[in-house]
């Protein structure tokens, strides 16, 4: 039943599309209507303006920035307090939510390729899928730029970041030393994952872009792989001079009360800084503008 209701609304969708289009053909097309964007498995015509977006990832933060209406949008990227005014208005959808997604009657669909149900929203809309990590997180938003024809204001994005991440960086060092360590953590039930320099959390800025240190102990086991999950006993194994928590605050938190916990020298010193989970995950272009600004404050107080 339900594949004939999804087949129903394909057969609207684009007899609608079809009528439209026939409406139009005796008009002159706007110039750039359509550009073509090539995306890992080949060219994708999408709208040369695109105004009613459905991401199915971890973008929504580099379309944000850019300025593009999102109009369904993944339940991670939904519960991060920093969209929270941009994604208002915008539905939680998933790949398998293919009637909500035409009842949104999206131009655009942006996602990643391992997803099921890429043949169905290929016919709803443009659909351009991405494989996670091959691009570098930067590169990652000029390509969103490009499907979005916004290239060169993401590029232009980009290296106005890395500048200022980079001095940024420099005026951390002075302060604290250049051969500093930091951690990256985040709990999740009773254990911890360490990060190493791609995976969100703030780990491209420290680490790439700010050339902050890495403990030696952290980056055997997680620098490889991008995280390592280890057991809360071991936590001070791990730790640097200063420590930056990637507070969930729905999972078990009492780790934060233990003897153990709090005789760990960074936790002592006051060189743990918390931050929101749900804002800190991802590395799109939003997400990193926020990360940033925390480590200015964190590291350097309000200057």
């Amino acid at each position: 039943m339900k594949k004939i209701i999804v087949s129903i609304f394909l057969f609207v969708v684009f007899i609608f599309t079809a009528c439209s289009n026939n409406e139009g053909s005796t008009k002159e097309e706007p110039s750039g209507d359509t550009i073509t964007y090539e995306s890992e498995t080949g060219p994708v015509e999408v709208p040369a303006n695109p105004e009613r977006v459905v991401v199915l990832s971890s973008y929504a933060g580099d379309l944000i920035k850019l300025g593009v209406n999102i109009v369904g949008v993944d339940s991670w990227s939904a519960m991060n307090p920093n969209f929270e005014s941009e994604l208002k208005d915008a539905e939680v959808v998933t790949n398998e939510d293919i009637e909500k997604i035409i009842e949104l009657n999206p131009d655009l669909i942006i996602g990643l390729n391992n997803i099921e149900n890429a043949d169905t929203l290929q016919k709803i809309a443009p659909t351009v899928l991405f494989t996670y990590g091959k691009n570098n997180y930067l590169q990652q938003h000029i390509e969103i730029g490009k499907v979005v024809n916004k290239e060169e204001e993401a590029k232009a994005w980009v290296e106005d970041f890395q500048a200022r991440a980079k001095a940024l960086g420099e005026e951390i060092k002075e302060k604290i030393g250049e051969d500093a360590t930091v951690t990256v953590i985040e709990n999740f039930e009773k254990q911890f994952y360490l990060f190493g320099d791609n995976w969100g959390r703030g780990t491209e800025i420290l680490y790439q872009e700010m050339g902050l240190k890495m403990p030696d102990a952290v980056a055997d086991v997680a620098l490889e792989p991008g995280y390592f999950a280890i057991s809360q006993e071991v936590l001070g194994d791990y730790v640097g001079d200063y420590v930056i928590l990637s507070l969930t605050e729905d999972q078990d938190t009492s780790f934060l009360e233990a003897d153990w916990y709090n005789e760990i020298e960074a936790v002592q010193n006051g060189t743990v800084f918390e931050a929101n989970a749900k804002a800190f995950y991802f590395n799109d272009a939003s997400s990193l503008e926020y990360q940033l600004e925390f480590f200015k404050e964190k590291f350097l107080g309000n200057k």
